[in-house]
């Protein structure tokens, strides 16, 4: 028996859980209702839920169509969220908030004014850059980051202007300490894994995450197996002890969940093999999409969430600092960059 899966410990990790607001910094499943039933299950408040990879202006607003589609064939269990008071009456009505995220800034292409547009669809949150070089800057699995391009610094400052929250979890190194310093509001790192623990690309330096946290950002914590240092063997106790590390290093108040969960995408299959080469059909930029990856035993699907909250009772953290952890430090942020007034283009 797994230490989350004591009855008396997960008695208490389900009173906090079912409380508690849980907001998931990313998750790119095959969105379906079966997932959506998962959500409900596992006690999801309100998610990110990404999609676009290397789509363009069409394929962005094809996205958005998808979204409008689902919420109203599932309204049952899902709510759409423009708002962090969208958030709180999801957990009221016992519903999932859906807040349309990106993982790229291609869908804007170079048209400026497009990040306006698709906030008012629904598109909460942008990440700048998926993996390689697009026109506001670099990947980390561009052969040269060169850094925030003049564009990437306007687009940065329209995502401030129009409330879209910034994330930097495929971002370029260089890139994103630019973005960073640049950004007149705090970013986001939505999924991501410390460097110091598991040097691999796509974990983050302590210096970067460091970075972020100092100018409020937060630091999404994630499932993604190849980058703990147990990989497929992982469990939910290593993840807690990448969240540990991370909290040592920032504090409790600047780190949540960013789950990750790519459910149900076939691995190899069409969306895996798109995801890992550059612009969907390019070079290949990684193995992950043949690679056997599995999340860590003890939280492998949406509906084993609360095995977090219980992890983390295990570990002693105290029943405020889990409250933050599960959701409220996101929601602290997002009510600060969402609820941004609109301040004069420049």
């Amino acid at each position: 028996m797994l230490a989350h899966e004591d009855p008396e410990l997960m008695a208490r990790a389900a009173a906090l859980h079912a409380r508690a607001m849980v907001f998931d910094g990313l998750s790119t499943c095959n969105w379906s209702r079966t997932i959506f039933e998962e959500m409900r299950a596992g006690g999801v408040t309100a998610v990110n839920a990404a999609s676009v990879l290397w789509e363009d202006l069409r394929g962005g607003l094809d996205n958005v169509v998808a979204w409008k589609r689902m919420l109203e064939e599932n309204a049952d269990l899902l709510r759409p969220v423009r708002t962090v008071a969208d958030i709180h009456a999801a957990k009221r009505e016992g519903r999932t908030g859906i807040s349309i995220g990106w993982q790229n800034t291609s869908p804007i292409e170079d048209r400026l004014q497009d990040v306006e547009v698709f906030k008012d669809l629904g598109v909460n949150i942008m990440q700048l850059t998926y993996n390689t070089q697009n026109y506001s800057g670099a990947g980390y699995l561009e052969l040269t980051d060169s850094g925030l391009t003049g564009f990437g610094r306007e687009v940065v400052h329209e995502m401030n202007r129009v409330g879209v929250l910034c994330d930097l979890s495929h971002v370029g190194e260089k890139t994103s300490f630019d973005a960073i310093a640049w950004s007149r509001q705090p970013v986001c790192i939505s999924h991501v894994l410390p460097r110091a623990m598991h040097d691999v690309p796509r974990n983050k330096t302590d210096a970067l995450l460091a970075a972020c946290a100092e100018r409020g950002g937060i630091i999404g914590i994630s499932l993604f197996a190849p980058g703990l240092r147990a990989g497929n063997d992982a469990t939910v106790e290593d993840y807690i002890d990448a969240m540990a590390h991370v909290i040592a290093l920032v504090g409790e108040d600047n780190v949540g969940l960013g789950c990750d969960f790519s459910l149900d995408h076939a691995r190899p299959g069409p969306y895996q093999i798109y995801a890992s080469r550059d612009k969907g059909y390019a070079r290949n930029l990684t193995e992950f999409a043949t690679a056997k990856i599995s999340k860590p035993r003890g939280i492998q699907r949406i509906n084993d969430i609360p095995h977090i909250t219980a992890a983390m009772l295990r570990r002693g953290w105290g029943e405020a600092t889990i409250v933050k952890l599960l959701g409220g430090n996101w929601l602290r942020l997002l009510e600060r960059v969402w609820g941004a007034p609109m301040a004069t283009k420049g």
